[in-house]
């Protein structure tokens, strides 16, 4: 593979992983900008795990190419190492240590004087506040401490790109909201991150996405861009009916998919299908409904791209 233009932290293109006769990833091509927050959206078992495991040079994929940071990968795996930073889904430091402990391990793994070590320990533990925790056992904290603990860990050694996997998905909000600041202040000082999610509120905040399916990128590109090149549109049905008027419109031709929000039914429904026609479906089965036409948010997006994926296979 030829070297990328300094824009490009990472680029795949026919990235497949087999495990025995499942296809986990299936001939992914993919681009990440540098300095930016890239988000993997994607249900579990989509592949976001994997893909990410191959991009790090953790696992050998069973076919494609790969260039990060401009090395290829895996054969230069172990000079990625040094430059990136990778945080998994489960808590990964120990915790019979105290966070101060956890840090100046992983310095010490690092290759860090000691004097730089006590310097950029210090650095990290006021950004994610955490100097009043330092002899705390890590096992002691609360999920958003040990996130940020995790974060905070990945970050010490000023990795320019970094890999998250599902990073909030055992915290609260406050916590989530939170911990994206501090990734969005990352990207600012120049450093890259993809981020895997199945939350769309996450999503949402990316600068872009690649969206999973069964292994497969079924969209990419901006949250904006991709609510704008939605092939379908979406449709509001306001009724006192809404479980009944659910189970009419599951069966309409033209209907893609039907979810209730609190009282309201969202409807996402080929573009042939006009609000007044569905309005009219309703009110012959006795069910009295106003029905609009608004936009497309990225669930949207999301069940559109999927069930577009999913189509030949169903057919």
């Amino acid at each position: 593979m030829s070297a990328e233009a300094p824009s490009i932290a990472i680029r795949a293109r026919g990235l497949t992983r087999r495990f025995g006769a499942l296809v986990a990833v299936d001939h992914v091509d993919l681009d990440v900008p540098r300095a930016s927050v890239t988000g993997f959206l994607g249900p579990n078992g989509s592949g976001k795990t994997t893909t990410l495991r191959m991009l790090c040079g953790l696992l050998t994929p069973s076919a494609g190419a790969i260039e990060v940071l401009g090395l290829s990968i895996p054969a230069q795996a172990e000079a990625l190492k040094r430059r990136i930073g990778y945080m998994t889904q489960k808590f990964s430091l120990y915790e019979d240590l105290s966070v101060m402990e956890n840090l100046r391990f992983l310095a010490a793994v690092q290759g860090f004087a000691p004097r730089e070590a006590k310097a950029r320990i210090d650095e990290v533990l006021s950004s994610y506040r955490l100097d009043d925790r330092r002899a705390q056992l890590a096992g002691t904290m609360s999920g958003g401490q040990k996130q940020r603990l995790a974060l905070a860990g990945c970050v010490l050694h000023r990795p320019e790109l970094l890999l998250l996997d599902e990073p909030t998905s055992a915290v609260d909000p406050e916590s989530r909201r939170d911990f994206w600041d501090h990734l969005f202040e990352l990207a600012d000082r120049g450093t890259t991150l993809l981020v895997s999610t199945h939350f769309m509120d996450e999503a949402e905040r990316c600068h872009q996405l690649a969206i999973l399916d069964r292994g497969r990128l079924v969209a990419s590109g901006t949250p904006a861009a991709l609510a704008r090149g939605i092939a379908q549109h979406v449709l509001t049905v306001d009724t006192a009916k809404p479980r009944e008027a659910q189970t009419v419109l599951r069966g309409e031709p033209g209907v893609v998919a039907v979810a209730q929000i609190g009282t309201t039914l969202r409807v996402l429904a080929e573009r042939t299908l006009a609000a007044g026609e569905l309005a009219s479906v309703l009110a012959q089965r006795g069910i009295t409904a106003e029905v609009r036409e608004v936009e497309p948010n990225l669930e949207d997006v999301f069940v559109a791209a999927t069930r577009r994926a999913r189509a030949p296979e169903a057919a």
